[in-house]
């Protein structure tokens, strides 16, 4: 028998102040009770002697070496900025006033 109800969704909405038409009832009571039915099975497989786990494959460190490698000049950088200034990018202020 279904744990999930037309009525406990209804007071389930009531609950979130959400507002539920007929049909919504309907098809959330349905898709409820297969969320109930799917953990019951979760927990059905979920014994002592299996460890518990954040992540189903084991996880390494995928950062790759910090290798310095070609970089542009100060002047590169600068050649297309539309202002600069002391070598570096003028923009202007965010905030309104100067920081």
């Amino acid at each position: 028998m279904s744990e999930i109800t037309p009525d406990l969704v209804r007071h389930l909405g009531v609950l979130a102040r959400i507002q539920l038409s007929d049909d919504e009832v309907q098809r959330l009571t349905g898709q409820l009770d297969a969320i109930v039915d799917n953990i019951a099975k979760v927990s059905e497989v979920a014994t002592p002697d299996v460890v518990a786990t954040s992540h189903p494959i084991p996880l390494n460190n995928v950062f790759r070496p910090d290798v310095v490698g070609v970089t542009l000049t100060r002047d590169q950088v600068l050649q297309n900025a539309p202002d600069q200034a002391d070598g570096r990018f003028r923009v202007t202020a965010i905030l309104g006033e100067e920081q």
